[in-house]
């Protein structure tokens, strides 16, 4: 088994061939320009998508807080957010 290693390990691998089969032209396997100017606008354009649902998602957090402190001051109990700052807030 150890000679059987030791052949395998002494044995070279053929070396990959830089060009492509016959027939095949670079076009056919790589994406090329468009492919990378595609890829990055989809890329920037879910980074901004991302960047404006967290600003509205925060918003819509803010404006809860707000309305439930305002419902509190009416009612006269204290409000949740008075109570545990932002510990409350993390749990909703």
């Amino acid at each position: 088994m150890q000679h059987f290693l030791i052949a395998l390990a002494a044995t070279p691998s053929p070396s990959p061939t830089p060009s492509l089969r016959p027939g095949l032209s670079e076009d056919q396997v790589t994406p090329g320009t468009w492919g990378f100017v595609l890829t990055a606008f989809i890329v920037v354009l879910t980074t901004f998508l991302i960047v404006d649902m967290v600003r509205r998602i925060r918003r819509v957090r803010y404006r809860a807080q707000v309305e439930e402190a305002r419902l509190a001051a009416e009612t006269g109990g204290v409000s949740d957010v008075e109570n545990d700052g932002d510990a409350g807030a993390g749990a909703r």
